[in-house]
């Protein structure tokens, strides 16, 4: 299989730069992933969709704000780091810019001092070890220096940093949005409950892996990147026992799908359990878990079109893709959605 059997043209204005007004707002393409049929509707229609003793499973991972302008001591030369992985003790992977100026040795300072670091070591993929200083607490010291690490396509500034959250984020960890979360409001979420559907939370941190672009020419050798995930018990009974009665299991967004089936045994149970996931989804994949699928629209040639496609079918999702840039529909993270049941 091709990576090249997943590309479609997509006109650059159609990238959406910037998030609606109001998340619920955005555009919903309803599609039958037997039939291939759409429906074009308004995403705070979703709940004419969904039925009593339906499952909706969300990923609760919020966005660091992972990225820090500094700069190099003593030279004062401009640096950029990017947080990946929290490696404990202060330490981080990350990716610096520019790296060839930042090698084993090199210090950084931010906001004259508030925060210091030193890059102690060149991983084989050109990502750094950094060890940051600072006094009080990590993760309060981002809140104030970090800003947002948006998608290299989006190219506008984000004055509201929380539009790049999900309202229902609260594990912090994330490099990037799990971004089909970020078209509910609470009065959705409020209404979904209380027509009978029931809401599981799990955790998967997003790494930037999840914009890396499939270069090999066949899928199968390409190689993915692994994200930590997790699943409690109660979120784990709720998703049986959704199963148990014949509800359906729909997932919001593929890092939820991912972690889904990740996660379950072969007869698609589930148990409080936690892992590194580098699972890799493509046309072929048995679903052992997912019964419906809500997500954005994807970059072409990418893992999550691949993923898309092997729930709902290549052609399917394909000319599903040629009609929204037919409609004008908003593409990739603060653009429209897709449900696919």
């Amino acid at each position: 299989m091709k990576t090249s059997d997943f590309y479609y043209d997509l006109p650059e204005e159609l990238i959406a730069q910037t998030p609606l007004a109001q998340r619920d707002a955005s555009r919903l393409m309803v599609m039958d992933r037997e039939t291939g049929e759409v429906e074009h509707r308004s995403f705070y229609d979703l709940t004419e969709y969904l039925r009593p003793g339906d499952c909706l499973v969300l990923n609760d991972s919020r966005v660091l704000p992972a990225r820090l302008l500094g700069h190099r001591v003593p030279s004062g030369g401009a640096v950029e780091v990017l947080l990946l992985q929290d490696k404990g003790d202060g330490v981080w992977e990350c990716l610096t810019k520019p790296g060839r100026k930042t090698p084993p040795g090199t210090e950084l300072c931010f906001r004259e001092g508030l925060l210091t670091a030193t890059v102690t070591g060149t991983l084989d993929d050109g990502k750094k070890l950094v060890q940051f200083h600072y006094d009080g607490i990590f993760l309060e010291v981002l809140e104030q220096l970090g800003k947002m690490p948006l998608p290299p396509y989006i190219r506008a500034e984000l004055n509201d940093p929380e539009r790049y959250q999900t309202v229902y984020s609260r594990e912090t960890g994330s490099a990037a949005a799990p971004t089909a979360g970020l078209h509910f409001t609470p009065e959705l979420l409020d209404k979904i409950g209380k027509s009978g559907v029931s809401l599981a939370y799990l955790t998967l941190h997003v790494g930037l892996g999840t914009f890396r672009p499939v270069k090999a020419e066949n899928i199968l050798d390409h190689h993915m990147h692994s994200e930590l995930c997790r699943i409690d018990e109660k979120a784990a009974e709720t998703i049986n026992r959704t199963k148990e009665r014949g509800g359906r299991v729909i997932c919001v967004g593929t890092t939820s799908c991912r972690t889904l089936e990740s996660l379950a045994d072969e007869k698609g149970r589930l148990q409080a359990s936690s892992k590194w996931t580098d699972i890799f989804i493509y046309p072929g994949y048995r679903f052992k878990v997912m019964d419906g699928l809500i997500t954005n629209f994807h970059l072409p040639e990418s893992t999550l079109v691949m993923l898309v496609s092997a729930f709902a079918g290549k052609e399917h999702v394909l000319a599903a893709y040629q009609k929204a840039v037919e409609e004008r529909y908003r593409f990739f993270s603060f653009g429209d959605a897709m449900c696919i049941l």
